[in-house]
């Protein structure tokens, strides 16, 4: 029996509607609500019309089988229809104009269209970075509105030859304007009753006013085209008006033009300013791929121009964008139907006719594809294969099948080319750096609120404008006079010569390709490497030996690389066995997931080969990344390769010795839980001890530098803490041990009922189970105090040195900071069993450090500065050691540690805008999070960024005994013009403008610090209260000193800017 679909409870008649289940609002929002409390499979209803909504990937595989399955075109969708009438986004399923229309325009976007288009791309993009080079880094950009103008004005011009000009215009264009209401009042309507909408006269004529706007405009261009014949292109619109459909031999009738048009300038602009949008702010949210992404562009355009040629190279920002648009597809529900009365998962009815959601952002979201992080920004998701090797139908941003987006590789083209021009020109940095990502809907998503600076970048070319473009004339044809991309040829041994040419999005091609390179010298050949797309002219060059080609489908696409070749191949006519001095072997990857494009490239070009005169020297061979044996299917094949190809050019193979390994009767499995689990820090993960090293010199405290490799995709800004689970000291743990006379090696197993952070129901030796799992050194609270107490003799001498003790608690206990070991230790007769003891001890806790470190510098890692804390105990006997500086200072190369990164405070962040000078006071480890601010400036000043004067106030012992970084990155920086430095030296105060402290030294400089004030300039404190306070006074006197204010006035005044721009981070 099929069971329940879980649903919300409803009202009666309106079911969910205008309950607040659905926010019009925020949909999204209210959908990842529902998704977390119902599970991958939801019903809602709407006026007794119900709604099925399917989350998870194994669900949605089932509903975009379509011959189970169709489009349906209802709610806000079917309200559309109002203004885009039967175009191809809102046509019937069956719609005959529907099929009429995709025959007709599927043409005008294939490859060669597409690559057509890149001028007129390029037109519109120059028009947004003039724009932008133009406002200046310190102008706040609403990046949404712009690519809003930027797609809008692409379509415009690429599909109808029309300039709209939208750059030159003070607001939006009317016609955005007019398609934002409508789509919002249509997501509104498809919540009100009919009858409602009736009585909505204001809404109903807003409603009517902007579809007459968007028909009028439709009208316009379809009207200039007709009157001007003679400016005719081939375009999206000569096809509309000019176009015959080969089944039915008909056009398209006036009006369905007219419907297209809008459903071209609707759909063809949301999705690409929304990709666009979420794409900056990814990345700004992100920096280590920000980094990652602007060197790709480097290493690829250089300062060039961009070319057509460039695109297949920047695989980094392919993966860019395909995780932005998993995150936050601009589509957020999928429509569809069942064909029939059908169940899916095995146990849930949907009957005909029923209306079924797919929600992107939960299919996109599920962690048994995406993993645990699938909230997270990882772009290395989509590399390496991994995106091929997806399952079925996980990730659908541009549709379902037949009724998929057409439009796709036109915005993927156009979104390639944004982004690669806008970071090859700018720097990118938040507005707000503690801006967290919000929604603005219609029918699509977009950011809201989200603003952003761009900084020119030192030596980015010129952007080339309307009126100024380079000649570009091989960009849309094959590049005839460009070398052929080989970006890994390699002449490999000596021998017969081999040509190994791949097409890979991800990788796993190009390796499949390099693996051949590498053995061919041990089987008497000599080997070269390169993209397909290298190959423009493939029927000219003559070959000495044979072609391999090694190439992956992508939904029965090409890849990136592999495009134009695949193109320039179809183009060659066989009528004179162009390529008859060729002989080749073929390997193709694909997912047989996708099974009606499955091998569909390689297939294509083996068939291909043969048709045009060559010779095909064996079977194709398959990999699918979707089964069990991708890799030893291509393992197999090579092993073949090599036996026919020594076979037809009389090489002499060599047989590599292959080692048989003896199954291994030694195995180990890891049992247990980790321990940041147990102690309920799930985000902490495991990141490895680069560098630590000792910063002062003998007889100051000590102070060291620790770097970290962070785990994959860990991110932080400079400013942030680093979270750390440490373990407790070795002399604590041996006191513990030798308190209670146990052994450091023996092993028990704790077993309870009540929750615990301590590790139960597996072996743990006491040596761990003390190092690791509870606090040993943490002051005692009273009722820790008293249960210990409760274990004393019960009379004599010790039990009133007791009693003396507890009435004397805040003095002779909690001053002096007496741990629950210390206790124990200095009073035996408290008798309390070893598990009671365990028992009573807090659970071993997290520390936090200021990160003293700029990801700018080294992408994944990040560094601590640290004081380690070792003084005379003060409960009169022994040495106290703090337990987390300890442990650190203790950490050698190589070693593992549970680390996370933490945000700091909102405004403990640097500027936005790096050209804001900032002022910093702290001392002594105080000095960590100034270094790493200190640290991303340095960075981005050597990238050639304007960078505002960044002025260290830091107090110390002296020079030579404690002031950190003296001789090696502070020099540097220092020569660098990166920081200026004012030392205040307490043992040498001669050396530092007779300046004993901090404070001391801000108020001798305060001439500066006020012109500095007065450029704008950010302050930040860090360290012991005492030096905070006391600079944060010296900074009010100067306020009343400036402004001839009493203290209190002043103070006053102080408060009411710090908010803004004093941001202080204190311990102790």
């Amino acid at each position: 029996m099929p069971e329940p679909i879980p649903s919300p409870p409803a009202y009666p008649i309106v079911g969910h509607a205008h309950t607040g289940v659905i926010d019009p609002v925020n949909t999204a929002q209210s959908y990842r609500i529902l998704r977390e409390k119902y599970g991958p499979i939801y019903q809602l209803n709407f006026y007794g019309k119900p709604f099925v909504v399917v989350t998870s990937q194994k669900l949605v595989n089932e509903l975009c089988d379509e011959t189970r399955f169709h489009k349906f075109v209802s709610g806000a969708l079917e309200e559309v229809r109002h203004g885009a009438g039967d175009g191809l986004f809102t046509a019937y399923h069956g719609e005959e104009s529907w099929g009429i229309a995709h025959r007709i325009l599927m043409p005008a976007f294939g490859p060669q269209q597409i690559l057509g288009m890149f001028n007129d791309m390029l037109d519109i993009n120059s028009q947004l970075l003039l724009k932008w080079e133009r406002f200046g880094p310190d102008h706040a950009i609403d990046p949404t509105d712009d690519f809003t103008r930027l797609a809008f004005d692409t379509v415009s011009l690429c599909a109808m030859s029309y300039r709209v000009n939208s750059f030159y215009q003070e607001g939006l264009p009317p016609f955005v304007k007019a398609m934002g209401s409508f789509l919002l009042e249509c997501g509104r309507r498809s919540q009100t009753p009919s009858l409602v909408q009736g009585l909505m006269r204001t809404a109903n004529a807003q409603y009517d006013a902007d579809i007459k706007l968007m028909v009028d405009l439709c009208d316009q261009i379809v009207a200039h085209r007709k009157s001007h014949p003679e400016e005719a292109k081939n375009d999206l619109l000569n096809r509309m008006l000019e176009g015959k459909d080969p089944k039915t031999g008909r056009g398209l009738s006036d009006a369905n033009i007219r419907n297209q048009l809008i459903t071209f300038l609707i759909a063809g602009h949301e999705t690409t300013s929304g990709l666009l949008s979420f794409t900056c702010y990814h990345l700004l949210s992100t920096p280590s791929a920000y980094v990652k992404l602007q060197a790709e562009i480097d290493a690829v355009l250089g300062k060039e121009p961009i070319q057509l040629s460039h695109l297949p190279k920047l695989e980094y920002l392919q993966a860019v964008l395909r995780e932005s648009i998993r995150l936050n597809a601009p589509l957020g529900m999928l429509l569809l139907t069942p064909e029939e009365d059908t169940v899916i998962g095995g146990q849930w009815e949907i009957k005909k006719g029923t209306r079924c959601g797919v929600e992107i952002n939960g299919l996109q979201r599920d962690q048994t594809v995406w993993g645990e992080d699938a909230a997270e920004f990882k772009p290395e998701r989509m590399l390496d294969g991994k995106f091929e090797a997806l399952p079925p139908n996980s990730w659908k941003p541009f549709g379902n099948g037949a009724r998929a987006c057409i439009g796709r590789p036109f915005a993927w083209q156009e979104s390639l080319m944004m982004m690669a021009t806008l970071l090859q020109k700018f720097d990118l940095r938040f507005d707000d750096p503690s801006y967290h990502l919000q929604l603005k809907q219609t029918l699509t998503t977009k950011p809201k609120d989200f603003k952003m600076h761009v900084i020119p970048r030192k030596g980015a070319r010129p952007i080339v404008g309307p009126g100024m473009q380079v000649q570009l004339s091989a960009h849309t044809s094959a590049p005839t006079e460009e070398k052929p991309t080989k970006p890994a040829e390699v002449p490999f041994g000596k021998g017969v010569p081999m040509y190994v040419y791949f097409g890979s999005n991800t990788g796993s091609c190009e390796g499949f390709a390099q693996n051949v390179v590498s053995d061919a010298p041990a089987h008497g050949f000599k080997a070269t490497i390169a993209t397909l797309d290298s190959l423009d002219a493939l029927s000219k060059v003559h070959y000495d030996g044979p072609i391999i080609v090694i190439t992956a489908s992508y939904e029965g696409q090409p890849a990136d690389n592999a495009a134009h070749f695949v193109e320039g191949l179809r183009s060659l006519s066989a009528e004179k066995r162009p390529l008859a001095n060729i002989r080749y072997a073929v390997f193709g990857a694909g997912n047989h997931d996708w099974a009606k494009t499955y091998q569909r490239i390689p297939t294509l070009i083996d068939t291909t080969f043969e048709q045009l005169g060559a010779q095909r020297l064996m079977k194709r061979g398959e990999g699918d990344a979707g089964g069990a044996d991708f890799f030893g299917a291509f393992d197999t094949w090579e092993k073949n390769l090599w036996s026919t190809l020594s076979k037809e050019y009389k090489t002499a193979s060599v047989e590599q010795p292959v080692e048989e390994e003896d199954e291994d009767d030694f195995v180990v499995n890891i049992t247990g839980t980790a321990r940041q689990i147990r102690l309920r820090q799930p985000d902490l993960r495991d990141g490895k001890v680069l560098e630590n090293r000792l910063l002062t010199k003998p007889g100051a405290p000590e102070k060291r530098h620790i770097q970290f490799q962070l785990p994959e995709g860990m991110e932080y800004s400079p400013g942030d803490y680093l979270a750390i689970l440490p373990k407790n000291p070795d002399d604590t743990v041996r006191r513990v041990l030798k308190h209670f006379n146990l052994q450091p090696d023996m092993k028990i197993e704790i077993k309870t009922k009540s929750s615990t952070t301590l590790p139960t129901d597996e072996p743990i030796t006491l040596r761990d189970l003390f190092s690791e799992y509870v606090e040993l050194g943490q002051p005692l609270t009273r009722r820790i105090l008293d249960e210990l107490l409760n274990f004393g003799p019960k009379a004599g001498a010790d039990r009133e040195a007791l009693n003396t003790l507890a009435a004397n608690a805040p003095t002779a206990v909690f001053d002096r900071r007496l741990s629950a070991l210390d206790l124990v230790e200095m009073y035996p007769s408290i008798a309390i069993p070893p598990k009671r003891f365990v028992k009573l001890l807090p659970s071993m806790r997290i520390r936090q450090y200021s990160i003293s470190s700029s990801p700018l510098a080294h992408p994944g890692q990040c560094s601590l500065t640290v004081s380690v804390v070792r003084a005379p105990a003060m409960a009169g006997h022994g040495e106290f050691l703090g337990v987390a500086s300890n442990y650190l200072a203790h950490l050698q190369i190589g070693d593992v540690v549970c680390l996370a990164v933490r945000p700091s405070a909102v405004k403990f962040h640097l500027p936005a805008d790096t050209t804001k000078p900032i002022v910093m006071f702290c001392a002594g480890s105080g000095f960590a999070p100034m270094r790493g601010f200190i640290e991303d400036r340095a960075e981005q000043l050597a990238a050639g960024r304007p960078v505002g004067k960044t002025v260290l106030f830091v107090g110390c012992r002296s020079p030579e005994e404690d002031l950190l970084y003296k001789d090696d990155d502070l020099k540097k920086w220092q020569e660098a013009g990166a920081v200026d430095v004012r030392p205040a030296f307490s043992k040498q105060p001669d050396a530092s403008c007779g300046c004993k402290y901090t404070q001391d030294r801000v108020w001798n400089d305060k001439a500066d610090i006020k012109q500095l004030y007065r450029d704008g300039a950010r302050f930040y404190t860090c360290g012991m209260s005492g030096m905070s306070n006391a600079c944060r006074q010296k900074c009010i006197e100067m306020i009343a000193e400036e402004l001839h204010l009493p203290v209190e006035a002043a103070e006053k005044q102080f408060q009411d800017i710090s908010g803004e721009r004093y941001s202080i981070d204190v311990f102790g």
